[in-house]
């Protein structure tokens, strides 16, 4: 068995659904002229929605082909609906997780689920993570870096970081709008090298601002890697005892401290990237993930595993399936 933690989907039954309820809410359909987008309340416009994106068929086709067993589905990230007012993000959300359970229905066996999470009003999120949960099976969520034009530990957040613990939660950490306000558009670098710098901006401050202080049991998983956080520990280091007085004001303890307790997904592409951080946060912190189907995704994540540089059985099969299997709570 191979678990793959990082995929997107939108439900066939979600794209029905915009079309016939989401403007009522601000979720609007527009013609951007490539593709049809969705804007949330005439302010954030998604990129083209991609029909991949919610093809069981080829989805299974190329888990096949990847030697992947069961994926983790996560809505798109451009998803999200911050951007909604609250009592509209509950509601899309709540639309948006009921089509994603009955997508993945289709093989229990193959697909397990991660909610989208009303973030813009916490204790909101919380109930519809508690609900998804309970009621439709998911096994956490994936939440995006930013909150509006707000990095989360710029959000009174702590109802759902709360729920997320006493729940037993994955969380999956997700760039959406890669440092906004910063040309990146040219040579790719908006994805090549934005996402993983949002990731680790919105990690840095989760870390600062101590909430893993005030909730010690979240299991939060940073994809692409952790971003440039795992690589660059030693600086956050150095800043937390040169600069106490604002980088150790919320934070008791090393910020690598904070690292070793967190997860990373195989979205590498380096297997000697992959090797560091085996040997710096240990193969029981790393789970394989793909990102799929987008470009930048991993399209053969276990032979990139195995490609690791002396990698052990054991490290292995935490990687592929152990890892998983004892964070999503699932019986082997």
């Amino acid at each position: 068995m191979t678990y793959d933690v990082h995929a997107h989907c939108i439900p066939p039954d979600f794209r029905r659904w915009l079309e016939s309820t989401g403007s009522d809410l601000g979720a609007q359909l527009v013609d951007k002229g490539p593709g049809v987008c969705v804007q949330f309340n005439n302010r954030y416009a998604t990129a083209p929605l991609r029909d991949d994106l919610g093809d069981m068929e080829a989805r299974l086709e190329a888990m096949d082909r990847m030697g992947v067993t069961t994926q983790l589905l996560a809505g798109w990230v451009d998803l999200t609906g911050y951007d909604l007012e609250p009592a509209q993000g509950a509601i899309y959300s709540r639309a948006h997780n009921e089509a994603l359970a009955d997508h993945a229905n289709v093989d229990r066996d193959r697909f397990l689920t991660l909610a989208t999470i009303p973030l813009q009003d916490p204790a909101t999120a919380a109930e519809e993570l508690g609900r998804a949960m309970r009621e439709l099976g998911m096994v956490g969520a994936q939440i995006a870096t930013t909150v509006g034009s707000d990095w989360l530990d710029q959000r009174p957040l702590d109802a759902f970081w709360e729920a997320a613990a006493e729940l037993n939660a994955f969380i999956v950490l997700h760039p959406m709008a890669p440092l906004t306000g910063v040309d990146l558009e040219r040579y790719f670098m908006s994805n090549a090298i934005g996402r993983p710098a949002e990731s680790t901006i919105a990690l840095a401050g989760l870390i600062f601002s101590g909430v893993f202080d005030r909730h010690p049991d979240l299991k939060l998983c940073v994809v692409h890697g952790g971003g440039f956080a795992p690589y660059q520990v030693g600086r956050m280091n150095r800043a937390h005892l040169v600069k106490p007085e604002v980088a150790a004001k919320h934070a008791s303890r090393l910020p690598g401290d904070y690292l070793s307790r967190l997860y990373f997904d195989t979205v590498v592409h380096d297997a000697r990237v992959l090797r560091f951080l085996i040997d710096s946060f240990g193969a029981e912190q790393i789970l394989l993930g793909t990102d799929y189907p987008f470009e930048m995704g991993d399209d053969d994540p276990v032979g990139l595993v195995e490609s690791v540089a002396g990698i052990s059985i054991t490290e292995k099969e935490s990687i592929l399936t152990g890892n998983a299997v004892r964070l999503l709570g699932l019986a082997q």
